[in-house]
């Protein structure tokens, strides 16, 4: 069953809130026809993108992945929720493919303070290889198309940074956009997120860090792997200006 926290009160930042998503899958003829990222450089023993600002980002999930991916950027690029919604707006606002917002960004990101933020060109990740993935994720943050019935439930009973999703269950009702931002033991990474592991979890445990819904948390493989149904690295994530 999935580990869920008890008790939480939210500050400020972390708030009980509709679990917004807004993710449609990438047609399989997408996935298939694209070019897949294969190993390069040096793949660090563990890894987290923990910008020092994040927000909600608006009710899109896909484009809010966008956002996050934006502020992983060294120095941080922070992008208003308010760039992030017109952003959406312009682009229809509702639902969107995953694969769509992807092929927009590269040539329309997002517009502030009088710069453009666009995204490089993007490579299908095959997440089921550790280390292929793992290589990716040392490229920048990834973006996933999940389903996320479980992971709401997770966030809902802890709505802030450090949840973690164990024991989840195949789920192929793909719904969702989030990102994978590291990985790591969950002792490791909830060290980084500078949280204590709910008792029953094993620290010793590989997992990835996972930023949805203004949090980030931990999950770990197998869970990872019952709610994805895609992932793509954006190379790079932000096109140097």
């Amino acid at each position: 069953m999935p580990t869920v926290f008890r008790g939480a009160i939210p500050s400020p930042r972390y708030r009980v809130v509709p679990a917004f998503r807004g993710a449609i899958s990438s047609p399989r003829y997408q996935l298939a026809s694209a070019v897949p990222h294969v190993i390069a450089g040096p793949t660090p023993p563990q890894l987290l993108y923990n910008p020092t600002k994040l927000s909600f980002w608006g009710r899109n999930s896909v484009a809010a992945e966008e956002a996050f991916a934006k502020a992983c950027h060294v120095p941080e690029i922070f992008i208003s929720d308010e760039q992030v919604e017109a952003w959406a707006e312009q682009h229809g606002h509702g639902e969107a493919t995953v694969i769509e917002v992807l092929d927009w960004m590269m040539n329309d990101g997002f517009k502030q303070d009088d710069r453009a933020y666009d995204d490089g060109p993007h490579f299908a990740v095959n997440w089921t290889n550790v280390s292929i993935l793992q290589n990716a994720i040392a490229h920048g943050p990834i973006k996933l198309g999940i389903a996320a019935n479980q992971l709401e439930r997770i966030f809902q009973s802890h709505p802030k940074d450090g949840w973690c999703a164990t024991g989840f269950e195949d789920d192929t009702k793909y719904d969702h956009c989030v990102s994978l931002c590291g990985y790591g033991t969950f002792a490791w990474m909830a060290s980084q997120l500078r949280v204590q592991l709910p008792e029953g979890i094993a620290g010793a445990t590989p997992g990835y860090g996972m930023f949805t819904w203004g949090t980030i948390g931990i999950i770990d493989h197998p869970s990872m792997l019952a709610i994805t149904c895609e992932a793509w690295l954006r190379n790079p994530t932000t096109v140097p200006e």
